[in-house]
């Protein structure tokens, strides 16, 4: 079985990368020290040669000698002697015709100096040279050795083997070499605990892990619903998704600047005071309602931000308002069913009696009075929700013996598909539901509902015959809880209406006089306006 091979770890890089610069920046540190000590140690050298020669020829007694028969007998004592206090390699001194009067190896003496290089010395100049003699490769030091009367006699030569030179510096390179080496290992020691502190921040995660986890947030980021903030101790924002920026109408880029410039009053400092969570919270942001959630964000005890999740509460309306319509369908149907079981009752009755005269009265009655509404509302009113949703009211208002009447003049057509039928069901819904209610109690009570799509926009009109508004009243109506009737649980469906209207840009308007009922209008434009499009 195949395993997939995992990347090098960030701390191995770290620590590899370090070392391997570490060690390549002290080789050439190493190198450019080892050349540079070997100028150095060849310079002091061939000067410290030169001034050893010049001291030789500028002794009495080698000048001196220079007049005896065998000058070397004078010399070679002489110049072991100094050879050896100052540590040269050799002392050399030869007449102007380079005969060697004075050698490491008196073997040698009488013969001629090697190395080609006293020409200078025989002019009167003392200067390093470099040169192979009979002893090897060496660095020396040469001059002249003069008379009392000025006049060149003879030649010196001072000298350092080459391969001592190297040796010299290569002891030294040593030194420099183990300092290196603990550079390099301090290095080691350094990378590791960057390395160790880096992976402690980073939560333990590698590199291409990070990578992955970033593109895996901000897929999800951006594909969830709910608008997304988070912001860090000192209320700066770090993250917002885009339908936080589209709920809040944010179009520039607001990351590392201050909530408060996207949302004023906040909640947020107060979660990062108290590290408590603030849940499903109702606010009010740039006009909208919105349910909203604050968590903080805890690292060892301490508060180090907080996200906050909201959610546009117009879509939980919906959702609600779906149900809701669904739960009055279902009620509505089950009254119907409850309205016709009882006049089958009283047929059936009429028929075991023996009265089917009346028996046929009342289903040509009933029937009349069928064909007429399903006239309206399956001729006139093309919409099939619509349709549904009437039948389901008349049969509601048939069992609470209210008169439900659709306007003869009634006429939809198929909606415009920017009105939501949602919204325009909910619409229709609530204001005859509001209307049975005004009605209810009251003898003769009558509910007229009208609706018509001719023009630019789609007309509703919901009548009933109930006490009206109070004058003092009217401006509450659309007030969420507030009913008339004093009830903690009513006051919701004129709210629910207002806003649906709202949603679809149409208007409102209710006519009402006391003891006389009640008119509400609903105008819905059937065409979206540019400016709402956009």
């Amino acid at each position: 079985m195949k395993t997939k091979k995992l990347p090098m770890s960030l701390q191995t890089k770290i620590i590899g990368s370090n070392i391997l610069n570490t060690i390549f920046i002290i080789l050439i540190f190493l190198a450019i020290s080892l050349v540079m000590e070997y100028k150095q140690v060849e310079k002091q050298m061939g000067n410290q040669a030169l001034q050893l020669a010049i001291a030789v020829s500028a002794m009495p007694t080698v000048v001196s000698s220079f007049e005896q028969d065998e000058p070397s007998k004078i010399l070679q004592p002489l110049v072991n002697k100094i050879r050896k206090e100052t540590g040269a390699e050799f002392i050399v001194i030869g007449n102007t015709d380079g005969v060697r009067y004075a050698h490491p190896d008196e073997m040698k003496l009488g013969l001629p100096m090697v190395g080609g290089d006293n020409s200078q010395a025989l002019k009167g100049e003392f200067y390093i040279s470099k040169a192979k003699g009979s002893l090897g490769r060496s660095i020396r030091g040469k001059g002249p050795i003069k008379n009392e009367e000025g006049q060149i006699i003879g030649v010196v030569s001072v000298g350092y083997l080459m391969e001592d030179l190297q040796e010299t510096a290569f002891q030294r390179g040593k030194e420099i070499g183990f300092i290196s080496l603990f550079v390099i290992l301090i290095g080691m020691i350094i990378s590791y605990l960057l390395a160790r502190n880096i992976r402690r921040t980073t939560l333990g995660m590698e590199p291409y892990e990070m990578t992955s986890l970033y593109l895996e947030r901000n897929a999800i980021l951006y594909s969830i619903k709910e608008g997304i903030i988070s912001v860090d101790k000192h209320g700066f924002i770090r993250l917002i998704n885009q339908s936080a920026k589209n709920l809040l109408g944010v179009k520039d880029d607001i990351l590392n600047q201050k909530v408060e410039t996207i949302l004023p009053n906040t909640g947020v400092y107060k979660v990062l005071q108290t590290g408590e969570p603030d849940r499903d919270h109702e606010v009010t942001l740039r006009n909208k309602n919105v349910i909203i959630n604050r968590t903080p964000i805890i690292e060892n005890d301490q508060v180090i931000g907080v996200v906050s999740t909201f959610r546009d509460k117009t879509e939980i309306n919906k959702m609600v308002e779906t149900l809701t319509e669904v739960r009055k369908y279902s009620e509505d149907l089950r009254a119907q069913t409850h309205e016709f079981s009882n006049k089958l009752y009283v047929l059936s009755g009429l028929l075991q009696l023996g009265k089917v005269d009346e028996a046929i009265n009342m289903i040509q009655a009933e029937s009349s009075a069928i064909e007429n509404q399903n006239k309206i509302i399956f001729e006139q009113i093309q919409d099939p929700k619509i349709q549904a949703l009437l039948l389901g009211k008349l049969g509601k208002a048939s069992e609470k013996k209210i008169q439900f009447i659709i306007d003869e003049n009634s006429s939809i057509e198929a909606l415009p598909a920017h009105l939501s039928y949602a919204e325009v069901i909910s619409i229709i819904g609530n204001l005859v539901d509001n209307a049975f209610e005004a009605v209810e109690g009251i003898k003769d009570g009558e509910v007229t509902f009208f609706a018509i799509d001719v023009g630019e926009d789609l007309v509703i009109e919901v009548y009933d015959s109930g006490h009206g508004i109070p004058v003092q009243e009217m401006d509450r109506i659309f007030e969420t809880g507030y009913s008339t009737k004093g009830d903690q649980n009513r006051g919701f469906g004129l709210a629910i209406v207002k806003q649906a209207v709202e949603n679809l840009n149409g208007t409102i308007e209710v006519h009402s006089k006391p003891g006389a009922g009640t008119v509400l209008s609903i105008y819905l434009p059937k065409k979206l306006s540019i400016s709402n499009s956009i």
